[in-house]
């Protein structure tokens, strides 16, 4: 949504992005107020307010639509988490809101009607819905629309009907047909991520490898993730010549970031860690724990020094806690591996299971420090002066975590899915591994780590060499933006 527009202009394109204004965007200097759309939903007419707001490149246009409803409930916060028992609940309405925003602003005029209309993710699927079923919008089925699918597992799954956070409910006077908008599992409810795919004019992932991988069922039990449920409304897709896949690209500055030295990092690490602490009442464990290992560590370089960055979850962290062969998991094996003269840092939050077992392990290895939170000052330093970068995703639709650390020379470690498999090559730009089952990709892994410390050991030059070649491939959004062209807007790009 930042590059892909820029990298468009420049091919001669005028590129809109349209999104909510959470609370934030209206408000932004230089936010003009351009229209006032009437919006039916949930059975009455809402007033919505359509900005135009700056953004960092003067050849896109950004337009964000103002309203109570997209107000997120705390500072920082776009998404929801929901309780279990209501999944999607309040982002869903959101969105549905917004689908249905968007399309009266098209309708009334409010925005000039695009040549193509490129949607993304569940969050916008809905739009699809409403051009194809609704009387009011038939206009909308003159223009091309293109769906990316960023992460299949996500897929914003509501009940058709009897919830205020339903189908009906949002759309109550919607006639649609039911085996367009309802998932295979549970004919009972809208899967909207299902709706995207199955009425786009074409679609896409963000990764090739990826567009292939979810064309088969996921099969946890091997640790494998695939179409999650809607590998045969992809396959038929795919028939239909609708499916493509195409790498995101990653923006390379003029010059590369400087190697921070231990002392900057350390510092850092301890403004930052300063700063977390004191936006909370109580201090968390995880920040204690870090507090009292950042006290400890030495004034010299570790040597060696792993870096993760990232969000704490299942796709990202499931394999840390995978158990090897040997009894231990995979993240206790690495440690191991790496002993008491290296150091691994993991900077990322989210989900608190996986937050507490990596906590857990920090209070019981001096060498793995754990930063619960998010700074991009950290981040990039941490690209910049690791030695390896671990990227162990359980599925990667695309990733920009190793093409960030690529971009820096630092050498990474990943599991061969997806975009992961798409950037990295085995013992040449970095190191990847695999595995037919849940446990020999912990296995795996944990060698492949082992293999890549003895191999930075052991010789300088082949390691200086592979470093060299991780910082000098280019994964380019003009090239994406090409394909983008080619295989999805029905263009052929120069």
């Amino acid at each position: 949504m930042r590059d892909l527009p820029a990298a468009l202009a420049t091919r001669g394109w005028q590129p809109a992005v349209l999104t909510p204004a959470y609370g934030v965007f209206a408000s932004l200097p230089g936010a003009a107020l351009r229209a006032t759309i009437d919006v039916s939903f949930g059975g009455a007419v809402q007033a919505v307010d359509l900005y135009e707001v700056p953004g960092a490149d003067a050849s896109v246009r950004h337009y964000a639509l103002d309203h109570a409803l997209f107000t997120p409930r705390g500072p920082g916060l776009i998404y929801c988490d929901d309780d279990a028992d209501a999944p999607f609940a309040t982002d869903a309405s959101k969105f549905a809101f917004f689908c249905a925003a968007a399309a009266a602003a098209l309708e009334a005029g409010a925005l000039q009607a695009p040549q193509i209309i490129h949607l993304h993710d569940w969050q916008t699927a809905l739009f699809l819905a409403l051009r194809e079923f609704e009387p009011a919008y038939a206009a909308l089925k003159k223009i091309r629309t293109v769906f990316t699918i960023h992460n299949l597992s996500l897929q914003g799954v509501r009940p058709l009907a009897g919830d205020s956070s339903s189908l009906r409910a949002w759309f109550p006077r919607l006639y649609f047909r039911q085996d367009v908008v309802t998932d295979r599992r549970w004919p009972d409810c809208v899967n909207p991520m299902a709706v995207g795919i199955r009425l786009a004019d074409s679609l896409n992932t963000v990764s090739p490898t990826y567009a292939r991988e979810i064309l088969e069922p996921s099969a946890p039990e091997r640790g494998y993730s695939g179409g999650e449920g809607l590998e045969m409304d992809l396959q038929e897709a795919d028939a239909n010549g609708r499916l493509a896949g195409i790498l995101n690209g990653c923006a390379y500055p003029a010059k590369r970031l400087r190697r921070p030295g231990w002392g900057r990092l350390l510092a850092t690490m301890r403004s930052e860690l300063t700063r977390w602490i004191a936006r909370e009442t109580h201090m968390a464990s995880a920040h204690y724990l870090a507090d009292q290992q950042l006290a400890q560590l030495p004034a010299r370089r570790p040597d060696a020094l792993l870096t993760s960055v990232g969000r704490i979850g299942a796709q990202k962290t499931r394999l840390f806690r995978e158990q090897t062969t040997d009894g231990v998991k995979a993240l206790e094996g690495i440690l191991a591996k790496l002993g008491t003269g290296g150091l691994f840092i993991m900077l990322g939050n989210g989900e608190s299971e996986y937050e507490t077992y990596l906590a857990e392990t920090a209070a019981t290895h001096s060498n793995f420090l754990f930063l619960r939170a998010y700074s991009d000052r950290l981040a990039q330093q941490l690209y910049a002066g690791g030695d390896l970068f671990l990227m162990p995703s359980s599925f990667e639709p695309c990733g920009i975590s190793q093409m960030l650390a690529m971009r820096a020379g630092q050498l990474c470690v990943v599991h061969g899915v997806g975009g992961l498999k798409d950037t990295v090559s085995d013992n040449s730009n970095g190191f990847v591994f695999d595995g037919l089952t849940s446990r020999a990709q912990a296995d795996n892994f944990v060698c492949k780590v082992a293999q890549a410390l003895e191999l930075r050991k052991s010789s300088a030059e082949r390691w200086r060499q592979m470093r060299q070649a991780a910082a000098t491939i280019r994964f380019d959004w003009n090239a994406s933006a090409a394909a983008y062209e080619r295989e999805l807007y029905g263009i052929d790009g120069a």
